[in-house]
């Protein structure tokens, strides 16, 4: 049984509210002396919680203080320990995105759901896709492009009519955001060691902005995304809540 705990909250009034709460009853440790980490707000919060602890191998049980809560486990106070203990861990790795913009600038950072390129003027993007270095579409006319993980899929990948990816599963979706141009393509699946890269067409008249996980990147001239083993993403669910059963349960609603 976990005994020594952080807690960390969003800004939100009614997590911090949580937080003081959960304090006051089990007290509060560092983070990095820490036998488990407890994030309360929504699913923003707990990427950024899971970002923010990447170099540390606590394992992080989210609680739900936020909208959606999808990573996140239902909140209560009264049974906290004895939920920890019973928890059930998913290891996930995360995306790493490197970017260079039109001043020559190298950007990288790593999202846990996807990576996602995005018009940022009037007119559509063009895009050109690359998978481990060979050319596989010459000219995508879009809203933007994303490369999703399986943890990711029924986020941002999902609302763009991208399919869900089971956990575990070795692939990722590489979906297009209202594409115009070719008609038929809904995207694909690409295996997670693959390497994909964008390169934007005529990025002076059809600006492009990368977003790894709310963390943008304005004017970039290509993005080259692949699956970061290196890191691993501890996350803990109540039993039968875990994300296996939550991406089965999405597909069924």
């Amino acid at each position: 049984m976990a005994r020594k705990i952080a807690f960390c909250a969003s800004d939100a009034p009614v997590a911090q509210t949580a937080r003081g709460a959960l304090i006051a009853r089990f007290g509060d440790t560092h983070e990095d002396k820490a036998d488990v980490i407890v994030a309360l707000g929504g699913d923003g919060f707990m990427l950024h919680t899971l970002n923010r602890t990447q170099d540390l191998s606590t394992p992080v049980y989210g609680m739900n203080r936020g909208t959606v809560g999808f990573l996140m486990n239902e909140y209560s106070e009264s049974d906290l320990m004895e939920r920890l203990a019973a928890a059930e861990e998913e290891v996930i790795n995360p995306l790493q995105m490197t970017a260079e913009t039109m001043d020559g600038t190298k950007h990288r950072a790593l999202a846990i759901n996807e990576v996602s390129l995005r018009r940022g003027g009037a007119q559509a993007a063009k895009l050109k896709i690359t998978i481990d270095g060979r050319l596989r579409l010459e000219e995508l006319v879009c809203d933007g492009a994303l490369l999703a993980t399986p943890a990711g899929s029924t986020a941002y990948n999902y609302s763009a009519h991208g399919p869900i990816l089971p956990i575990g599963s070795d692939v990722l979706a590489l979906t297009a955001v209202a594409p115009f141009r070719p008609r038929r393509w809904r995207g694909a699946l690409v295996p997670k060691a693959a390497k994909v890269r964008f390169d934007v067409i005529e990025p002076d008249k059809r600006p492009v902005h990368a977003d790894a996980d709310s963390r943008w990147v304005e004017n970039v001239i290509w993005v080259e995304v692949s699956s970061h083993p290196e890191v691993s993403h501890r996350i803990l669910f109540d039993p039968g809540h875990g994300l296996e059963e939550r991406l089965i349960r999405e597909q069924f609603v």
